[in-house]
């Protein structure tokens, strides 16, 4: 995983009012935290912060003034109605460390004929991985599966290095068999 470099700035003033005088200015409040430090509470700029959210559990390296942070984000809280960045809480990490996260699971292949349907018991799969390889995503194949299977945590191929933060057992995927519905035609001379 590439690490993202970003400059911040740390903010003095707190509240509504200083949020939105930063938010105003194009940057993003956020607050830092973790292995046992204060709390910095910075501003980083808008699109960069933005861009770099776009990888899930993106690793963040950030310059402020002159000290370096190796950080995740931990909350993204955005605007509901237009999607922009309101706050950003950051945990500090440090190289070698063991963290633990939620990876989305995307999947390929078909399911075996029959209108059946996939639902996503878990659409981001916990686990722990070294900080600065935490993986984008897993991969799991569902091709060929029929009403009523199922895929368990622990059916998940997961990279060298990662393990799972769940119960083994605990299902990921689950075929449900979709239903038939008569056509109307024959429904409604059924009826008479």
């Amino acid at each position: 995983m590439a690490e993202v470099k970003l400059t911040a700035a740390v903010r003095t003033d707190f509240g509504k009012g200083a949020a939105r005088r930063t938010r105003r200015a194009n940057q993003v409040p956020a607050v830092i935290y973790g292995h046992g430090g204060e709390p910095v509470h910075v501003s980083l700029p808008g699109h960069d912060l933005m861009m770099a959210l776009k990888t899930p559990n993106v690793l963040l390296s950030l310059d402020i003034e002159g000290r370096n942070e190796l950080v995740i984000p931990k909350q993204v809280q955005r605007d509901p109605l237009k999607g922009f960045l309101e706050h950003v809480d950051l945990l500090v990490v440090e190289r070698g460390e063991t963290v633990t996260v939620e990876i989305p699971v995307h999947t390929e292949g078909d399911l075996a004929p029959g209108g059946n349907l996939l639902e996503h018991t878990l659409t981001a799969l916990p686990v722990e991985a070294e900080a600065t390889h935490i993986p984008e995503a897993v991969t799991v194949s569902i091709a060929g599966l029929e009403a009523g299977a199922s895929v368990l945590a622990k059916d998940v191929v997961l990279p060298a290095g990662v393990a799972l933060a769940v119960d083994a057992d605990a299902v990921v995927l689950h075929v449900v068999a979709g239903s038939v519905e008569a056509p109307a035609a024959e429904a409604e001379g059924a009826e008479a």
